[in-house]
């Protein structure tokens, strides 16, 4: 039996958000009933006012009778299953839905699996009924079922976390991906509600304009709160139905964003604890992709204050791949961007972490793959001299992320047609790698740059060698003459030693 309702249930949506529809409110690939309907259903027509006032009444005396029962008062009518919606007619249909809403207010406690087991198939069978009808409306929901459908969803979603964030781990450890993830006992019923959430939002028979007085910024606040849950499947709804306010609410954009924005500070200023940094970046990576050009104030300033920060906190490599794409993002849409993006990457370079300076250089790459001459000549100078040290690390990854530079075509053109100023900052890395680095693949990849520049520009290529070998030939007579000087302040201290005498005896 449970394994029929299990599969009654649509499939959770892909992690990949569609980019195309950002802006708009396209439901497709929500509008498929992932089950066969009736005639009767395909159908259903919404009631008059009146019935649908008569439904609310008696679905808050339900509710309140369910959850008294619950208490343990066992004199109170009990929790049982209504009339499917094929048992009545059409004219009564929406008294139903309203009905079937107020018996799923009632909440169950899913720490103990052996309790209330009957009622709790009788909320899920509901909420599935209720999935079913929402997808297959053929007429506009009324204010008073919007009311009761959100009213629903805040009783069931909005709660205290179960298990809270991560706070004893240790955050920057590039395993955290294999941990087993705290999974909410309660989700076989928290599931169908985000999926009958995300419907409603999708509905072409939602308006807009009607929802948004309760699907309002108190309802997104608390939604956004939830993305702190640690179960991965909560998060993962969390992002398309948050994805989809944005796409149909215009009216609610600034504000998402700018809500968004603040859990990203808090993040990076405060806590440094927070489970849905990535999915929170996912769906501003489709946000960013649909902005229009030329790019707004406040979305460089987001850029800036909030973005690049990001690359601060010790646990980056949570999010680092969605973060990655954002940055990437802005300076697609904008390749003026370039210069603050690579700056702010070297601010927050990290020096003693080589795991997360591999991440860098991936990132640098991807953002330098988008940069235009101009941009990339106003920061080659921090940049190259940043990646000579990268070059010279005696961790064989970060040498190798650091040359694998030069496989980028376009990055590669960057460079030989600024070759002048890049080469003399980096051929002292370049040459004492080809000398003496332990690691054979980092010194073969060596030659192979050293070798571009040389076949490119013989003359600047003899020119830096020439430079390097005085300044090497210069550190050596610095340091023999040092040396002599230490070996003669030993002499010096050993005669004085010597003439002194033996210590007295007391």
């Amino acid at each position: 039996m449970i394994n029929k309702i299990l599969n009654r249930l649509p499939r959770k949506p892909s992690k990949s958000i569609d980019t195309s529809d950002v802006g708009g409110t396209s439901t497709s690939s929500y509008s498929a009933s992932s089950t066969s309907r009736t005639n009767d259903l395909a159908s259903r027509q919404h009631g008059n006012s009146t019935t649908s006032a008569s439904g609310l009444n008696h679905g808050n005396r339900l509710l309140q009778a369910a959850n008294t029962r619950l208490n343990g008062n066992s004199s109170v009518v009990p929790y049982e299953a209504l009339p499917g919606f094929k048992d009545v007619p059409n004219s009564e249909k929406q008294n139903l839905f309203i009905r079937k809403l107020g018996l799923c207010c009632v909440v169950f406690d899913f720490t103990n699996p052996t309790k209330n087991t009957k009622e709790k198939d009788i909320k899920r069978q509901t909420l599935l009924e209720l999935v079913d009808y929402i997808t297959s409306a053929n007429g506009k929901f009324t204010e008073v079922v919007m009311q009761e459908i959100v009213k629903m969803v805040s009783i069931n979603l909005f709660r205290n976390l179960t298990t809270p964030p991560r706070e004893n781990k240790v955050l920057e450890a590039f395993d955290l991906e294999e941990e087993e993830p705290s999974m909410d006992p309660a989700w076989p019923h928290l599931q169908i509600v985000y999926e009958l959430l995300l419907r409603f939002v999708a509905s072409p028979e939602t308006d807009a304009k009607l929802a948004k007085r309760y699907i309002d910024q108190s309802f997104i606040l608390r939604l956004l709160d939830l993305f702190d849950s640690e179960d991965p499947r909560e998060r993962e709804y969390l992002k398309t139905v948050l994805h989809r306010i944005y796409g149909k609410f215009m009216a609610h954009r600034p504000f998402i964003r700018k809500a968004i924005n603040n859990i990203f500070f808090r993040f990076i200023f405060e806590t440094e604890k927070h489970n849905g940094i990535g999915e929170l970046l996912e769906i501003l990576g489709s946000i960013i992709n649909g902005f229009a050009l030329p790019l707004k104030e406040e979305h460089k300033l987001f850029l800036v204050r909030a973005l690049i920060p990001l690359h601060k906190p010790k646990c980056i490599p949570m999010y680092h791949q969605q973060l990655s794409y954002c940055i990437t993002q802005f300076v697609e849409k904008d390749c003026k961007l370039a210069d603050t993006v690579i700056r702010g990457l070297l601010k927050y370079w990290p020096v003693t972490n080589s795991s997360k300076e591999v991440m860098f250089l991936g990132e640098l790459e991807e953002v330098l793959e988008a940069t235009q001459a101009p941009e990339f000549q106003r920061c080659m100078v921090p940049l190259f001299r940043q990646i000579g040290r990268c070059l010279s690390s005696s961790h064989f990854q970060v040498a190798e992320r650091a040359l694998f530079l030069w496989n980028n075509d376009h990055i590669e053109n960057l460079i030989k047609q600024n070759r002048k100023v890049i080469l003399p900052i980096i051929f002292p890395s370049l040459e004492r790698n080809a000398r003496a680095h332990w690691n054979q693949a980092v010194k073969s990849l060596t030659l192979n740059v050293r070798k571009i520049f040389s076949d490119t520009d013989p003359e600047l290529f003899e020119e830096c060698l020439a430079k390097f070998q005085e300044d090497e030939a210069q550190e050596e007579e610095i340091k023999t003459r040092r040396e002599a000087t230490w070996k003669q302040l030993e002499e010096i201290a050993a005669m004085k030693s010597a003439s002194s005498g033996p210590a007295l005896a007391k």
